[in-house]
C-alpha cells in the first residue's frame, strides 16, 4: 500500500485552510495492509507556569504558541506502534513545549534554573555555586532553538516509554521509524529516528534534511555499546566485524576487521570468540543487527528478540531522533520551493536529485496558485516509486524493479504566490 498527503505550508495558511488528501494504492502485492501512519495537527500549547514559577493566572493579555506538524511513521512487524505513535507523539512535544511558552516569547537568554517553588525567581547565575578558583567555565550559551530541539527529543522519548509501558494491555505490535517535522516561531524542526528521508528543494538546490540510522550508518555506536557491555551480547555475538563470516578453519590466521574506535581495517589472529555470528552483519539494504533488524533508530520494538532465542535487541535501537533545524525567515521561498518527507519506499529506489527533477517538472505545469499541484506532485512522486506492472513484476521506467515496500509522502510547500519578487 502507498499512502500521498500534503499540506500547505505555513505561508501559505492564510489564504488556504491546510488539509490532507490522501490516495492508496496496491504495492506490488506486498502485503494485504500498509503499516505506514501519517499525522498533520495544528497543536495550540498552552503555558504551564511563568518563568518565576508562579502559576500562570488566565488573561485575555495571555497568548500561548501554535506549531504545525507533520509526522510520518513506518512500521515493522506490525502495525500497532505506529499507529499509537501517529496518535499520541504531537501529544508529547506539547506537554514538553508549555515549561517553554514564556521562555520562547521573550528574546532574553533562557534561566538556567526553573524554581519549582510558586514565586521564587530562576537563577541564572551559577557563580554562588562554584568558589574562584574552580576549573568550571563560564555558562554555557543556551539558544531558544536548543529548548525545542530538547522538547522534541524528549517527547520521543517518552513516547517510547509508553509504548513499553502500554504494549501488553493494548496489543502494540512491533515498532516503527518516525520523520517528523515541527513549525513553531519561523523555523522548521526536522525530527528523525530511522531510514526515512526528508529534502528541501529550494530553487532547484537539494538541502538534505535528515540522514538514515541504519546497521552501517551506526555501526561504530552499535559496536561501542556490544563493547561496553558484552552481556547484551549473550555469548551469541561478537561485536567486532570482518568482511565476512569467519570460518573454524581460518582459526590461528590473520584476517581484517575492525572495531568500534575504527573507520579503516586493520589484521588480527582469528580467535575462538570471533566465530561468533557479528553484532552488525551484511551491507547497504541487507545490513542487519543481530541478523534481525535493519534500522537501527525508531520507535517501540519493546518484545523483539534474536530468532530462535530470548535475546532482546532493543537495547541497540536508539528512540532519539536527530534533529536539524531551518529557518524560514532567512530564505526568499517562491511557490515551488517545497518540503519533501518520505518513507524508505520512495528513497530505495528513487535518488535526491531524480526527487528534485520530478518537483520540478510536475510543479511547472501548474499555476502557481494551484493547491492541487502539491497533492499532484505527491502522487507523482508515490506513483513513479511503485512503478507499473509487467510481465516480470512492478518496474520503473529504466526496467529495473519498482519499491517493493510501502511509500508514504508528504509534500509542505515554504512558499506562496506572493512569494515570487
Amino acid at each position: 500500500m502507498s499512502k500521498v498527503g500534503v499540506i500547505p505550508g505555513p505561508s501559505l495558511l492564510s489564504s488556504l485552510m491546510w488539509s490532507l488528501w490522501p490516495g492508496r494504492v496496491i504495492n506490488a502485492g506486498k502485503s494485504r495492509h500498509n503499516e505506514d501512519q501519517a499525522c498533520c495537527e495544528v497543536v495550540y500549547v498552552e503555558g504551564r507556569r511563568s518563568v518565576s514559577g508562579a502559576p500562570r493566572e488566565p488573561s485575555p493579555s495571555q497568548q500561548g504558541l501554535c506549531f504545525y506538524y507533520w509526522g510520518l511513521f513506518d512500521g515493522h512487524a506490525g502495525g500497532g506502534a505506529a499507529e499509537m505513535a501517529s496518535r499520541l507523539l504531537h501529544r508529547h512535544i506539547r506537554e514538553q513545549l508549555k515549561d517553554l511558552v514564556e521562555i520562547l516569547q521573550d528574546p532574553s537568554p533562557p534561566p538556567l534554573c526553573l524554581s519549582s517553588t510558586p514565586g521564587t525567581p530562576g537563577s541564572s547565575d551559577p557563580s554562588h555555586l562554584v568558589g574562584p578558583q574552580s576549573c568550571w567555565p563560564s555558562q554555557k550559551e543556551v539558544t531558544h532553538e536548543s529548548l525545542v530541539v530538547g522538547a522534541i527529543e524528549n517527547a520521543f522519548q517518552l513516547m517510547d516509554e509508553q509504548l513499553a509501558q502500554e504494549r501488553h494491555g493494548h496489543h502494540v505490535e512491533g515498532g516503527c521509524c518516525a520523520l517528523v517535522v515541527v513549525y513553531l516561531l519561523g523555523k522548521v524542526y526536522v525530527a528523525n529516528a530511522g531510514d526515512s528521508r526528508a529534502i528541501i528543494v529550494r530553487n532547484g538546490e537539494i538541502i538534505p534534511m535528515s540522514r538514515e540510522f541504519t546497521p552501517e550508518t551506526e555501526r561504530q555506536r552499535l559496536q561501542l555499546l556490544g563493547f561496553l557491555k558484552p552481556e547484551l551480547l549473550g555469548g551469541e555475538f561478537t561485536h567486532l566485524e570482518f568482511p565476512r563470516r569467519v570460518q573454524s578453519k581460518e582459526l590461528g590466521q590473520r584476517m581484517l576487521y575492525r572495531d568500534q574506535n575504527m573507520t579503516g581495517w586493520a589484521y588480527k589472529k582469528i580467535e575462538l570468540e570471533d566465530l561468533r555470528f557479528p553484532l552488525v552483519c551484511g551491507e547497504g539494504k541487507k545490513a542487519r543487527v543481530m541478523a534481525t533488524i535493519g534500522v537501527t533508530r525508531g520507535l517501540g520494538d519493546h518484545n523483539l528478540k534474536v530468532c530462535s532465542s530470548s535475546l532482546p535487541i532493543k537495547p541497540f535501537l536508539s528512540c532519539f531522533p536527530e534533529v536539524r533545524v531551518y529557518d524560514l525567515t532567512q530564505y526568499e521561498h517562491c511557490p515551488d520551493d517545497v518540503l519533501v518527507l518520505g518513507t524508505d519506499g520512495l528513497w530505495d529506489v528513487t535518488s535526491d536529485c531524480e526527487v528534485a527533477a520530478t518537483v520540478d517538472r510536475v510543479l511547472s505545469t501548474y499555476e502557481p496558485n494551484d493547491p492541487s499541484r502539491y497533492t499532484a506532485l505527491a502522487q507523482a512522486l508515490v506513483l513513479g516509486a511503485r512503478g507499473t506492472p509487467r510481465d516480470r513484476g512492478w518496474r520503473l521506467p529504466n526496467n529495473k524493479l519498482g519499491s517493493g515496500d510501502d511509500i508514504s509522502v508528504f509534500i509542505i510547500p515554504l512558499g506562496g504566490p506572493g512569494s515570487y519578487s
